[in-house]
């Protein structure tokens, strides 16, 4: 009897194993590579995956075949010649397996990313939009829509899911509006297939968009990225966050009892009246943070029941439940978003109906934002639910140190490079469309460099030259002032306009398409239009104006400033025929004061009587200026400046 050795059989069960592994590995695509596709057009287009170690791989395009072959690791790619725009193609892989990709289409491939003004969806806004997106048939305008990731460990090689979706019916909703329009745009003019890959997240600063490469000017910022590879150390710093200014918060008393606030059976006791819209810190309600419940009951006609219904509560800091007679309705947990529920049949009733609102606040005003609709509407019926409610608190949280934030990953530097930009670097594209600032706002000074930084890493990781780079202006936003300020909006606009110095960048000012009381305004068909005129001008080569005036030059006249302006287009206006108005000017103590403006041909002369010896100048220099009304006769707005810098 042969007597076995445990550890020669352990390392023939390993060989085995690896062996049949090896057998059986199949070749595999990247989730960008599938199909209903679009490849860039008229360039060569790369095509890559992974199959077992020296894996002999052929493609099978338009009747020809084209081969590699996989290195020792896996790794293939091979490159499709220029290819015109058209379609629909099949394209054949084969290796040990073989995949067809149908519905492939040759067309213009934008990479469009940024913070939630890119994110925000058609769906997000269907009342502003109801008719694009009942009218949407696009067949050939298609988005891939890359899921929120992050990793800190460096770049990761795929995505984990993602599909290209054609803006068509429904499948229209969930595309990002500002990219939509974009292509819609591009696509009106040119008939060739557009297709987006929309890499975006709400919140994040431009820095967790670079690789480590790209920041490699930024030392303290390659410390951080050093430390968050260290596993231990994020563990620990995430325990510290979950801890840290989390006191216990007491119980809701509107959900303790046996019968709940929102319950029609709930009879309210010492409820105080309350303006709706307005936030309960300017109603009588100081330094709370906490639920507050209101209430109301409304009269609903029959006309408005047995059909769906929808409801604007407007916007609400923070989070909110709403109930319509004891139902759940619909509820958003954080303060951004409009409030849009959609009431299903047989929730409202004729005559009254109970509407309650669980409000939480954790940090700053609560309460229900002024200057947005509040209404249930259903058929051609409208009831507008502004005005007097009544209110109850629920809870009164204690008081922390902060505004409660903490550890957050999708922060950090580098964290969506390597998981949202770097699988798709590969993929050979058209240009790329940006839009974020927001989350740089606090500390705007170097966002330029921050910004040329990011596009210089992004154009070398694409290796596809100089690439178009298309980026939104921040728009209007905060509470308007009427007397000549600082501002840390106006600070990023500024920086935004600087990173125009990177070569073939353009820049869509939307200065006039914000809402003082909404980071995330309605328009968004403007946003992406003018993007649109943007890559018209700088990547298709068209001779139009595509920019509002941006300053030049500015020369001190006696007691005047005469300003000079690049893309003034066939001339400068008013755009609504008033004189000039967000002109600030100031002496050599920079105390600025409002200034007169005249247009005197491609020029801005700006004076006041106050300022005898006049040294600077301000425009639109405010986070939501009023009134900023110079323009060119194209209609596309002045970016604000200044230069006292």
């Amino acid at each position: 009897m042969i007597e076995k050795n445990p550890r020669h059989l352990l390392m023939m069960t390993v060989t085995v194993l690896l062996f049949s592994v090896s057998s059986l590995a199949q070749v595999r695509l990247p989730r960008l590579v599938r199909d209903s596709m679009i490849l860039q057009r008229d360039m060569p287009v790369k095509i890559w995956g992974w199959a077992s170690a020296n894996e002999k791989i052929s493609i099978r395009f338009k009747n020809k075949t084209y081969k590699a072959s996989a290195d020792k690791n896996g790794n293939w790619q091979l490159i499709l010649p220029a290819t015109p725009a058209g379609g629909p193609y099949t394209i054949e892989i084969k290796g040990k397996n073989t995949i067809t990709l149908k519905e492939v289409l040759f067309g213009d491939v934008w990479f469009c990313s940024g913070q939630s003004n890119m994110v925000h969806q058609l769906n997000i806004h269907d009342v502003t939009y109801a008719k694009d997106i009942a009218e949407a048939n696009y067949p050939m305008i298609r988005q891939f829509w890359i899921p929120t990731l992050s990793n800190m460990q460096g770049p990761v090689n795929d995505f984990p899911t993602g599909y290209w979706k054609p803006a068509v019916g429904d499948d229209v909703r969930p595309f990002s509006a500002v990219a939509y329009f974009f292509c819609k745009k591009l696509y009106d003019k040119y008939k060739v297939p557009m297709g987006i890959i929309n890499s975006s997240v709400g919140g994040p600063p431009i820095e967790a968009w670079t690789s480590e490469e790209g920041l490699k000017a930024f030392p303290e910022v390659i410390n951080t990225i050093q430390k968050n590879k260290d596993t231990a150390y994020i563990n620990n710093l995430r325990s510290r966050a979950a801890a840290a200014n989390r006191p216990k918060q007491p119980a809701d008393k509107g959900l303790a009892g046996d019968v709940k606030w929102y319950d029609p059976a709930y009879k309210p006791v010492n409820w105080r009246p309350i303006n709706i819209p307005g936030f309960w810190e300017d109603q009588g309600l100081r330094d709370l943070n906490g639920v507050v419940w209101y209430r109301r009951e409304i009269e609903v006609p029959a006309s408005m029941t047995g059909q769906p219904a929808r409801i604007f509560l407007g916007r609400i800091v923070d989070a909110d439940e709403l109930y319509i007679n004891g139902e759940r309705v619909g509820n958003t947990t954080y303060q951004y978003p409009q409030r849009r529920y959609h009431i299903k049949p047989g929730v409202l009733k004729p005559g009254k109906n109970l509407l309650v609102v669980r409000v939480t606040n954790t940090w700053g005003k609560g309460g229900f934002v002024p200057d947005k609709p509040y209404c249930l509407f259903a058929g051609n019926d409208t009831i507008d639910l502004k005005g007097t409610w009544h209110y109850k608190v629920g809870a009164v949280f204690p008081p922390t140190s902060g505004s409660g934030g903490g550890f957050n990953e999708l922060y950090q530097p580098t964290a969506l490079y390597n998981a949202m930009v770097a699988p798709a670097v590969n993929y050979t594209i058209r240009g790329i469309c940006w839009y974020q600032g927001e989350g740089n706002v606090a500390r705007p000074g170097n966002y330029d460099d921050l910004m040329a930084a990011m596009i210089s890493d992004w154009r070398s990781k694409w290796n596809l030259g100089e690439l178009p780079f298309l980026y939104v202006q921040l728009p209007n936003f905060g509470d308007y002032t009427y007397l000549p300020s600082e501002s840390s909006w106006a600070e990023l606009r500024e920086s935004q306009f600087n990173a125009l110095a990177v070569p073939n960048t353009a820049m869509a000012v939307t200065i006039d398409l914000g809402e003082w009381n909404d980071l995330h305004p309605d328009n968004k068909k403007d946003v992406g239009e003018r993007l649109a005129l943007a890559a018209l001008k700088l990547s298709y080569k068209e001779d139009i104006v595509y920019s509002g005036p941006l300053f030049d030059t500015a020369v001190i006249s006696g007691n005047q400033i005469i300003i000079s302006f690049t893309h003034t287009g066939s001339g400068l206006i008013t755009n609504d025929g008033e004189p000039l108005s967000e002109f600030a000017i100031a002496g050599e103590d920079k105390k600025f004061v409002w200034a007169k403006a005249r247009i005197e041909g491609d020029k801005v002369i700006v004076w006041s009587e106050e300022i005898s010896n006049p040294k600077y100048v301000r425009y639109a220099w405010a986070d939501s200026p009023p009134f900023p009304n110079l323009y060119n006769k194209e209609g596309l707005p002045a970016s604000p400046f200044r230069t006292d810098k």
